[in-house]
């Protein structure tokens, strides 16, 4: 799945803006937290029957697109830390101002 943002969505006033399944106040982060816990997918379904494969589907294609839009920064030799990749120009490449 490519295009998750039929599914995954973010209101200010839910879930304090988190990403949201549908609508539902079931936030991508829950999802990955049950399965990070030991849930299987089957069982996420089965204590959540509003949620579908796809929804489930949608969280991890959610979740490698924002992967992608991070870049990792080494500082020093011991310090490493994860930062947005901000872009340097606009869509032909000139300077943002």
């Amino acid at each position: 799945m490519n295009d998750y943002r039929d599914i995954i969505t973010i209101e200010p006033g839910k879930r304090s803006g988190q990403p949201c399944i549908r609508g539902m106040r079931l936030t991508v982060y829950d999802v990955f937290e049950y399965l990070a816990s030991g849930m299987t997918v089957a069982e996420v379904l089965h204590d959540f029957p509003e949620l579908t494969e796809t929804d489930i589907r949608a969280c991890f294609a959610y979740a490698a697109d924002k992967e992608k839009s991070q870049v990792v920064v080494y500082t020093d030799e011991t310090s490493i830390r994860s930062e947005p990749i901000r872009p340097t120009g606009d869509a032909i490449g000139g300077p943002v101002s």
